[in-house]
């Protein structure tokens, strides 16, 4: 096996907390094109910096960044760990940044725009701004696989269409739908049981099995294909859920009563309460509503 370039798009929690500067909520109104100037101006004034390998925190980057071990185990001669970010673009990990809230999932307070189209445009003028390379420019000398959440994968489908043309051996986990010339395994929640962990690392754990079943010195060979295929057809367990929607006042109300009671509690540990109840609630949905609710109950005791 050659090379293997591995891209994985960042993730929301951060070692530090973001200036208020840095959080895409407080770009001002305009063009798409004026508020990627505005963002990149920040970003090039702020002084605190990290490696991108250690900015980011939670399940989905603890294991992300185990790919890389998993890729040599797999055979390839080497491989290098990329991020793609709504915040700075196209990045390999020993990149340095500062801490920064911007996203493409719509539902979150730093998205940084409203709708697919624009988050495309974005993702388009932050590559230009940035100076960064494009996924068919790793592809130029490298197999890719691309674990790419939906609102990412959208984001950056020019780039996609323009990889799959340069032919080489590319696989997609997650993504936003088929692209030809590219093979894609779509999420499947059925194999959260076998693989562990929370919905948000699935597309990463899912990548990290495939390369476990890589033949014949390719990334999506036939063999390599039928293997996945077969193992994933055994160990597939279809997740059923019988929960209660909630409202947003409901869910905060949830957040609220729990924090005066056990002020330490997680976000983590208060949605698997939640949902261990038998009420729903969608996981980015919570964690906006968890900021919102934590920051009024710190309100109320005086603190900052």
């Amino acid at each position: 096996m050659g090379k293997l370039t591995l891209v994985v798009t960042c993730a929301d929690r951060k070692v530090v907390a973001p200036t208020a500067a840095l959080r895409a909520r407080s770009l001002p109104p305009g063009t798409v094109g004026k508020r990627v100037t505005a963002w990149c101006e920040r970003l090039d004034s702020s002084p605190r910096m990290h490696r991108l390998a250690d900015l980011y925190r939670g399940d989905h980057w603890t294991q992300a960044r185990r790919l890389c071990d998993a890729a040599t185990k797999a055979g390839f001669t080497s491989a290098d760990l990329w991020v793609a970010s709504a915040g700075v673009g196209l990045q390999p990990v020993s990149a340095w940044a500062p801490a920064y809230a911007a996203t493409y999932s719509a539902r979150h307070a730093d998205a940084v725009t409203a709708s697919s189209e624009d988050s495309a445009r974005w993702w388009g003028l932050l590559q230009q701004r940035a100076g960064c390379l494009t996924l068919p420019e790793l592809g130029d000398d490298s197999s890719v696989l691309a674990v790419l959440s939906e609102p990412y994968a959208r984001a950056m489908a020019a780039e996609l269409r323009t990889l799959a043309a340069v032919g080489r051996d590319v696989l997609v986990v997650g993504g936003a739908e088929e692209v030809p010339g590219l093979h894609r395994v779509p999420a499947d929640a059925s194999l959260r049981r076998i693989l562990g962990g929370t919905l948000t690392s699935l597309n990463v754990r899912m990548a990290a099995s495939w390369l476990e079943h890589c033949q014949d010195g390719q990334l999506t060979s036939p063999a390599t294909r039928d293997s996945w295929r077969l193992w994933a057809a055994r160990v597939s367990t279809p997740e059923r859920y019988d929960r209660k929607p909630m409202t947003d006042d409901q869910v905060m109300a949830f957040i609220r009563a729990r924090l005066a009671a056990q002020p330490r509690l997680s976000r983590t540990r208060l949605l698997r309460e939640l949902r261990d109840g038998g009420q729903a609630c969608e996981q980015s949905r919570f964690a906006e509503l968890y900021v919102r609710t934590a920051r009024e109950y710190l309100a109320t005791l005086g603190e900052p």
